[in-house]
């Protein structure tokens, strides 16, 4: 039963019996006839069909809840067995919220040295992105914001509170500045990340309080898109002092503290609140909690 369902899954996913047989592996048929044979088994119609697929019905929608619980843990149990025969391997796959990029490689260096055959795969994604990833099974973690939006049922290790500068050219005069405040930086020519990221929500919810909007001359879902804009166009752009320290080790650039007010949040690493995890995922939580700041 576990391969039908990791096919509902996925029909759950994609809403579309293609693709979802695409990512099985499997044949549109196939696919098909595996949702059909569990609908048999379970003695209930989990799929709205038509000429195209039309949703879950309410029976589907309870399925696909047990259906994400039995098939973490049937893989939990094969990784269980894996480690208990050949020590940690296998692959571990991390999304993060793109200002949180430039730190993974603290949490998967030290974790590399003690267990060599385990692989990593990190995508950038966006906050929210990473909770329908984690709940679809298609990462084992991600590394986001813990305290500003809503997350839901997931396992946390706080990493670190985010504050944040306004990056620019040095040699510019707000680069010689110990200080601006958000208001100062708000009437500035500034690069920001795109509206569907929590860190521009973050910031439209900063510049609200203190009286003003900003309108970014441009706008970007990746960091080193923003980084480049001051660089090459002398723009400003608003960032988490973390992001931006592997970008200031050659002087080209400045980063300046923002004030009034004092803004942090807390970003960490989520997990599925399950129990028992891999030993994989089991081994970066701890590794995780080693590497947390105070």
């Amino acid at each position: 039963m576990i391969d039908k369902l990791e096919m509902f899954i996925a029909l759950a996913q994609e809403k579309h019996f293609g693709r979802a047989a695409e990512d099985r592996g499997v044949t549109q048929p196939t696919l098909s006839a595996g949702i059909k044979q569990l609908e048999d088994q379970l003695g209930v119609q989990l799929v709205w069909r038509g000429s195209r697929f039309q949703g879950l019905t309410p029976e589907g929608q309870r399925v696909l809840e047990w259906a994400r619980q039995i098939v973490g843990d049937a893989r939990t149990m094969r990784e269980e067995m894996r480690a208990a025969r050949r020590g940690l391997s296998g692959d571990l796959r991390i999304a993060a919220i793109p200002t949180a990029l430039a730190m993974i490689a603290r949490l998967t260096t030290p974790f590399r040295a003690q267990h060599p055959n385990v692989r990593f795969s990190v995508t950038s994604r966006t906050s929210q992105e990473i909770l329908a990833l984690l709940e679809n099974l298609e990462i084992d973690a991600g590394i986001t914001y813990l305290d500003n939006e809503p997350l839901g049922r997931v396992a946390t290790v706080p990493l670190y509170r985010e504050r944040y500068v306004y990056v620019c050219r040095s040699g510019t005069p707000e680069a010689e500045r110990d200080a601006l405040t958000w208001a100062e930086a708000a009437a500035l020519p500034l690069v920001l990340l795109t509206p569907d990221m929590q860190n521009r929500r973050i910031l439209n919810q900063t510049f609200s309080a203190v009286g003003v909007s900003v309108q970014p001359v441009i706008e970007a879902n990746s960091v080193l898109v923003l980084i480049s804009h001051v660089i090459e166009a002398g723009l400003g752009a608003i960032l988490p002092r973390k992001t931006t320290e592997v970008f200031l080790t050659g002087g080209a650039l400045a980063a300046v503290p923002l004030v009034e007010p004092d803004v942090s949040h807390q970003v960490g690493l989520v997990a599925p609140y399950r129990e028992p995890h891999t030993p994989v995922l089991d081994a970066l939580l701890r590794g995780a909690h080693a590497i947390a700041e105070d």
